[in-house]
This record gives C-alpha cells, structure tokens and sequence, in this order.
C-alpha cells in the first residue's frame, strides 16, 4: 500500500531566496507498507520545475501497488514524486531485509558530515547580523540574486570574516553583473557560486574565465544532460528531488566524479526525513548542504541530530 500525506513544519524565521518568501515548509510524506514492514521517504514539490503539492500526489497515487524501485525509475519522471516513493522504497526493503541501506547499495557505512549553513536574503544589515550569530560555523551559504548583491556579501564577509562562503544566486544573474562582481566575489574569499544565470542561458559560461568555481543546480538534475555542463560548470548539486530519488542520485555521483566535476550534495527546506537518504550521497562529496532541519522550528520525532554543523547520519527509526 502506498499512501502519501501532506505535512508542514513552521520555520525557525522566514527564508528568503530571490524567487520569494515563505514562513513554512510544506512537503510530502510517502508510506510503503507491504509485508508487516513500512518505508518512509519525504519530497518537497517546486514550482520551479512545474510542480505542486497537488500534481505530486496524484502522479504517486497513479502508481501500482507493488511496483519495485526498478519499475519507478521508468513509471515517473525524474522530480518530486519519484523521490519521495524511491526511497520509501529503499526504506522498506532495508526493513524487509534487516540490513542498512547503505549496505544493500554496496556503499561504506556513512560518517557524520559538516554541512553549509543558509544565510536568508534580507537587507546587509540584518544579514551581517546574522552572519556574525553563526560565524563559529565552517561553511556559511548566501541566498542573492538580485541587483543590490554586493553590499549583502560584504556584510556577510564583514560579520563572519573566518567562515568559507558558498553564494548561491538561484538564476538572478545576467552575464553582464556576474562579469562585473565576480572579481570581488573572488575577493572576498567566495568558494563556490552556484547558478550565476539562468538555465536556459547558461552556455555562455563556456565562453568566460571563471574566476571563481561555478556550480550547476537548476542545470543540473539528472546524468542525462550531465556531459553537455563541462565547460560551463566545475560543480554539480545533487538534490534528490531534481534526480527523483537515491536511486538516480547515487548513478549521478558515479558520473560525476568520473567525468572530473566536483560534486555538492544539497537539499529544498524540509524536514529530516528527506536529509536522511541524501546523507548516503553526500560521504565524500566536496560540499555538503543538508541544513534544511536546522532552518525549521519542528521536526520529524525522530530528527536527525546535528551538533553545531556536523550532522550525524539517521537513526533507524528515521530512515534507512
């Protein structure tokens, strides 16, 4: 029996992002019960990509009872929905079987990892506030993308003047204000700058010299397509709602790592259960954005744990 369910988390404070605000998660919850066993996965739809709450739940509710997790890759596209039952999935036969999934993927056990914590878009001041509240972190990520953006990094840099920096646009930049700041991104010490341009527009990063390391997100969901960003892009962000689940998440880092990019494993603002799966793909991953549950003001019961920017890997009763 597959059931799916709609379920929302307040958040800690309102996130901001380019495209706009919100003050709650809002995700999908799957249960797979089948043989006394059940498995859990969790999704988070996006307009972005042309999905809704409502669309998600009846492309999971079109699927067969007992369909295997071979048979979803081909019955659902790569997204939400897909996700969401693939690692239901995963969860349940690990279940059935008695053993992690780690193990029945053939990967080594997993280990804590250091995640990246999001900064919200808002005015420089209350962003150099903010960053000097978390600057005993490692890793600091910055929502921009809009036309006042470099007053916000310096804020940033002049609050956490120690913590790494990942800038992540979300496709607010043209050509002409990425070639313009992205000297002083290097200056101001910017590690990584995910998606500078729309997707739609991104070829002409094959044209430029990147001063700093791009990385691919909104370009970049599945292995199909994944040859066509070399030369545009040195990173890839491996979300599992853009590949549709661990299943094509894991195939995806093999690629990627063959093929010489980098990779960053990152997350939509939900709520422990989608982290968890997402853990598995990011042992060894160059940058780690799992830092949705930290964003929230609740959680699932059992939560994954986080001391300061170190997270643990899920406790059974979670997932896996």
């Amino acid at each position: 029996m597959i059931r799916v369910s709609h379920d929302t988390f307040k958040l800690a404070q309102v996130f901001t992002i380019a495209r706009g605000s919100r003050t709650e998660a809002h995700v999908l919850s799957v249960t797979i019960e089948r043989d006394g066993k059940i498995g859990r996965g969790e999704c988070v739809p996006y307009a972005r990509y042309g999905e809704s709450l409502d669309s998600v739940t009846a492309q999971i509710e079109s699927l067969p009872e007992g369909i295997s997790r071979a048979e979803l890759q081909d019955a659902l596209p790569a997204g939400a929905a897909r996700n969401a039952v693939d690692c239901a999935l995963w969860d349940w036969e690990a279940k059935k079987k008695g053993v992690p999934v780690w193990e029945l993927a053939g990967l080594e056990k997993p280990e804590p990892q250091v995640t990246a914590y999001t900064l919200s878009l808002d005015t420089p001041d209350k962003m150099r506030a903010a960053a000097a509240e978390h600057a005993h972190r490692p890793l600091l990520k910055i929502k921009l993308g809009t036309p006042e953006d470099m007053p916000r990094l310096r804020a940033v840099r002049e609050g956490a003047p120690e913590a790494k920096i990942i800038v992540d646009a979300n496709e607010g930049w043209e050509m002409e204000t990425f070639l313009d700041i992205q000297g002083e991104l290097k200056k101001l010490g910017v590690a990584l700058v995910e998606q500078p341009l729309p997707a739609a527009g991104d070829e002409a990063l094959s044209e430029i010299e990147r001063l700093v390391p791009i990385c691919a997100d909104e370009s970049c969901h599945t292995r199909d397509g994944l040859l066509n960003l070399r030369g545009k892009y040195d990173v890839i962000n491996i979300k599992l709602d853009k590949t549709g689940g661990l299943t094509e998440a894991l195939r995806l880092r093999a690629l990627a790592r063959a093929e010489g990019f980098k990779v960053m494993v990152g997350c939509m603002v939900g709520s422990s259960l989608a982290m968890a799966p997402a853990m598995l793909v990011a042992q060894g991953a160059d940058y780690v954005d799992l830092d949705g549950p930290l964003l929230l003001a609740e959680d699932r019961d059992v939560p994954l744990r986080y001391k300061g920017s170190v997270v643990e890997p899920p406790e059974p009763e979670l997932w896996g």
